[in-house]
């Protein structure tokens, strides 16, 4: 064995976003000092591993507001920390990785709720809730977890997302060249990265939905039987509905300036059920709707770019990760629009754009491990920086 791999470490990281498809889990090296000999870390392997399909709806129930119950919750919390805990240990048997070798898991879990920010003269508190017990995961699978990462960085006064900025920082910082990282999950965020800064210069927000009103209509349009538009098939048989997009694109979100975070509570079923509902997009194909829809994402990154990215920082390139970096039609529109700025997938540089955010995590938790804080109070307005997460320890009998 090379020195390098002697003194790395295995650790698994693992996430949902707010589509809730499933669990991405991703397997990387990282050296003792959190580098590898190719950069911050290594990705080893990796793969998405969907939720059965009554949990999945169960979440999806409470992730959009529905009447449940408090008991409801606390049991769906296990449910999910046992399903993480089951997908981490079969993708390590595929791999042919013993649990003994993985020195960690980070799990991001699966939102259902996040507030980062309540107006003064608004109700309520800040607060953010992912489930997915990692005590329960710890004790499945043997292996030291690390959970919960966004509280601690609402509790210094921040929003608790987005909190891949730190690792974006430590894979595409350049001295040379200005990049945005953009991911278009469900929702679509992306980090500023001034060409030469240090991490005190990033910031990042959401720019608001990304395959979230997307996928939603694919799945009206489809009676369920597809979860999203593949290649952009659906969309490109549609037409632009101007009068909708323009509506929509009056949202006072994307005037709200950053630091800002958004997810389901705003963009979910209710957002997509007024949209249909509109007079001029009665009578629309779902082709018209879904083409629409797309181009809301494109736009509304477009504006964000426009609006708070390109008066702050000079941007050559914009590196494109989640599940909208498949969607031709969407690459093709931010292109477009963006003129001067190169749109690249992250495969390019070395994670898979399916990857990266389940990567992000592994890193993150290496992180909390070592007592080193990771949130980037420039972009989730902390107010200082934090040591995000909670350790829950491998048992220490046998499982």
């Amino acid at each position: 064995m090379s020195r390098s791999r002697a003194s790395s470490a295995l650790v698994v990281g693992m996430m949902s976003g707010t589509s809730a498809d499933g669990m991405d889990v991703a397997l990387v090296r990282i050296g003792a000092r959190g580098q590898s000999e190719t950069g911050p870390a290594k990705l080893e392997n990796f793969e998405t591993v969907p939720y059965p399909a009554p949990l999945r709806d169960s979440i999806l129930r409470v992730a959009e507001g529905e009447c449940v119950t408090a008991g409801e919750i606390s049991s769906l919390n296990f449910r999910v920390g046992e399903e993480f805990a089951r997908a981490a240990l079969a993708a390590l048997r595929r791999w042919r990785v013993r649990p003994q070798r993985i020195a960690l898991i980070g799990s991001h879990g699966q939102t259902i709720f996040h507030q980062g920010f309540v107006r003064s003269s608004g109700a309520g508190t800040p607060s953010t809730l992912q489930i997915g017990e990692p005590a329960i995961i710890a004790a499945r699978t043997g292996i030291t977890t690390v959970g919960d990462f966004r509280p601690a960085d609402i509790a210094a006064g921040g929003q608790g997302a987005p909190l891949v900025p730190f690792v974006d920082y430590r894979l595409y910082g350049h001295a040379r060249i200005g990049r945005v990282a953009l991911n278009i999950g469900g929702i679509a965020n992306l980090t500023v990265l001034p060409a030469g800064g240090g991490l005190r210069d990033v910031f990042a927000f959401d720019t608001g939905p990304g395959n979230m009103v997307i996928d939603a209509l694919v799945r009206r349009a489809t009676r369920g039987r597809q979860k999203f538009d593949r290649n952009a098939r659906i969309a490109t048989r549609g037409r632009i509905l101007p009068a909708p997009l323009d509506s929509l694109l009056r949202d006072e979100y994307f005037r709200t300036p950053p630091p800002k975070t958004t997810g389901r509570e705003r963009y979910g079923e209710e957002y997509v059920r007024r949209f249909i509902a509109r007079r001029e997009a009665r009578g629309a194909s779902h082709a018209d709707l879904i083409r629409t829809a797309t181009m809301l994402t494109a736009l509304s990154i477009v504006d964000a770019m426009n609006r708070w990215v390109r008066p702050r920082a000079n941007i050559a390139e914009m590196i494109v990760s989640g599940g909208g970096a498949h969607n031709p039609l969407l690459l093709a529109q931010l292109a477009a629009a963006l003129g001067g700025i190169r749109v690249i997938g992250s495969a390019e540089l070395g994670v898979p754009e399916d990857a990266k955010e389940a990567f992000a995590f592994a890193l993150l938790a290496w992180e909390t491990l070592h007592r080193r804080p990771s949130n980037v109070p420039g972009a989730t307005g902390a107010r200082f920086p934090a040591i995000l997460g909670k350790i829950c320890y491998a048992p220490q009998g046998k499982i």
